[in-house]
């Protein structure tokens, strides 16, 4: 996989945790209880997507955008999209989509809970 330094990146992040969803052999990346990444596993356990959650009209237009960036496998077609694990979407873009998903995911949920994750976070050492 080309984007290596996902785990690293999303775990710095405040209130997001990761754990393996063993039946579909997903990498889920969560912030609180909801996921909103995942790194999907083939056989051999090599990643053959990334996952994430966009507003429907940037997702839609990043497809046709990148070749790489595709609807959603497994999921919602128009709230999810997933990335080509050996594509060519600069790490700087995934970078900011890791991001708006884990925000957008985050904006979910009502402000005292936003504020209760991000404090536990934080005290687990995430900036």
């Amino acid at each position: 996989m080309r984007y290596t330094w996902i785990d690293d990146y999303l775990l710095s992040k405040p209130g997001v945790t990761k754990d393996l969803q063993k039946d579909w052999n997903w990498i889920r990346y969560k912030i609180g209880d909801k996921m909103f990444a995942a790194v999907c596993l083939g056989e051999n356990d090599e990643p053959y997507y990334i996952t994430l959650k966009l507003e429907p009209d940037e997702g839609h237009f990043l497809r046709q955008q990148y070749e790489d960036i595709v609807p959603g496998f497994y999921m919602n077609k128009i709230h999810w999209n997933s990335v080509k694990p050996d594509g060519v979407v600069p790490d700087d873009l995934l970078k900011d989509l890791l991001d708006k998903s884990r925000l957008l995911v985050l904006g979910s949920f009502s402000r005292k809970k936003q504020k209760e994750i991000l404090e536990a976070g934080e005290q687990n050492g995430a900036k």
